[in-house]
């Protein structure tokens, strides 16, 4: 964040001064979190369903913050406004308006965030660059990424979610993207953009509601005479129709004809995908380092952008390659025990058919070279509405297509949008499949990771994924920790 006076801020937020001095001044990033607070930064207070922030606000001054922007006085120097939320917003277009980087927006059903990550990766070497941490990409998540920026920060990757239509016109509206990414259209949270269509809405195609919201990055992009740049995935019929709803340049990536950016030569290496890359200009090896054939439509999108910026295809190929393992947590994170070789793979960040479907044949393509066991612990997936039955039931589908040796299913939390019925229905599709597959039907997570340690034998690939309310993610962390 470019440095700001606290009396700037006030002006800016439409806020008032709370026993602080207004030539203070905050030069550092804003934090929810009292323990991420950085000496010069400000601590935003939100009043949360379990958490109130406003008792943290001491804590975070002490911890250096100059300043708490919160919604009601707190016994140290404070930004008082109405709602944070707003102030939020407000203060991270201003704080955009004054150091003018490039801004990329991205979004999709599935694919964001390793995206989002490769894109990073390829800019870093070429200029500073911010990007969305992990998945915090929400209408908190994206104005707290904006405020990490300063005058130096040449290009901003901005990982924009979405739950309803209007979400991804809110987060532009905070951040106007020149370029804007969009890789695809799926069932992640698909009862969300459903419910949010509202009664006139009935009987519409579930996957018609989601596109026209994803397509709404866009429509808000500028034209190609301003240098606007829509890169889009032509392999996915629905994104490939959201091209009219945009005046920009519109760059394709995928394995189609019309394809701009694709790939060819495509193999698997110990289940990561090896392949060249193919530009106008050019081509070029790559070599990736994450798990799964279905990587390769992110790395194009994340080249097809760059290669939009200027960036020629062997600097895009060489920085591909280098990226290592997965930057953000549980997703097809690759763990093996020293002491019995048990391979633990860690998707548990979320979970819905697609990335079930692309997590189970990551993980088979990895035990093929070595004809190791596989165990999967699968929790049930989010928001699949009336169709959550079929869905996890071809998920059990494929496991038993696929050989797994036994799986755990895991009933997802008492909530609106898990019904229960999803890991009954996967259960009896993979008992039904492969009847000499062990199955298991568990509660929580607790009693998933008893019977876990159970199945599991030396040398074994065990799969963890599940949606993000299960917290599988800290099973993975036990069984990778044992041995």
């Amino acid at each position: 964040m470019r440095a700001l006076s606290l009396a700037e801020i006030a002006e800016v937020v439409g806020g008032t001064l709370h026993e602080a001095d207004p030539a203070s001044v905050v030069n550092g990033p804003v934090a929810l979190d009292s323990r991420a607070v950085v000496p010069g930064g400000l601590f935003a207070a939100f009043d949360g369903a379990q958490v109130d922030g406003h008792k943290f606000a001491e804590a975070a001054v002490a911890a250096g913050a100059t300043a708490v922007l919160a919604s009601r006085p707190v016994p140290v120097p404070a930004v008082l406004v109405a709602d944070v939320r707003s102030a939020l917003a407000q203060l991270a277009k201003h704080n955009l308006a004054g150091i003018d980087p490039l801004v990329i927006g991205l979004t999709g059903s599935f694919g964001k965030t390793t995206t989002k990550d490769l894109l990073a990766t390829i800019l870093e070497a070429q200029a500073p660059t911010i990007a969305t941490a992990g998945s915090f990409n929400n209408e908190l998540g994206l104005p707290l990424t904006v405020l990490r920026a300063d005058e130096s920060t040449r290009y901003l990757v901005l990982e924009m979610g979405a739950a309803q239509a209007g979400d991804l016109t809110y987060l532009t509206s905070i951040a106007p993207a020149r370029v804007g990414v969009v890789l695809a259209v799926g069932n992640a949270h698909v009862e969300t953009f459903v419910a949010g269509a509202g009664p006139e809405a009935a009987g519409e195609d579930p996957l018609s509601i989601v596109a026209a919201a994803k397509s709404e990055l866009v429509a808000a992009l500028p034209s190609a005479a301003a240098g606007g740049i829509a890169v889009l995935n032509t392999d996915d019929p629905r994104v490939a129709a959201m091209a009219p709803r945009t005046e920009a340049d519109v760059v394709w990536f995928g394995r189609g004809p019309d394809a701009v950016i694709t790939t060819v030569d495509e193999r698997l290496l110990h289940g990561m995908s090896a392949f060249t890359l193919k530009t106008p200009d050019g081509s070029a090896p790559v070599q990736l380092s994450l798990l799964g054939a279905h990587q390769v439509s992110n790395a194009l999108a994340a080249a097809a952008t760059a290669w939009a910026l200027g960036i020629g295809v062997e600097k895009i190929a060489a920085a591909l390659s280098a990226t290592g393992g997965p930057r953000s947590t549980s997703r097809l994170a690759v763990r093996t025990r020293d002491s019995d070789g048990v391979t633990v793979v860690d998707d548990a960040y979320n979970a819905f058919p697609e990335s079930m479907e692309a997590a189970l044949n990551a993980t088979t393509a990895l035990a093929a070279d070595d004809s190791r066991r596989i165990v999967g612990v699968l929790g049930e997936m989010v928001a699949q509405g009336t169709d959550s039955a079929a869905r996890h039931r071809r998920i059990g589908d494929l496991a038993a297509e696929l050989g797994f040796a036994a799986l755990v299913v895991v009933d997802g939390p008492d909530s609106e949008f898990y019904d229960g019925t999803g890991p009954v229905a996967l259960v009896d599709a993979a008992r039904a499949g492969a009847p000499d597959m062990v199955v298991h039907h568990v509660r929580d997570r607790e009693e998933a990771l008893v019977v876990a340690r159970k199945l599991i034998r030396p040398a074994d690939v065990v799969l963890v994924k599940g949606s993000h309310d299960l917290g599988l993610n800290a099973l993975a962390d036990a069984l990778a920790a044992e041995g």
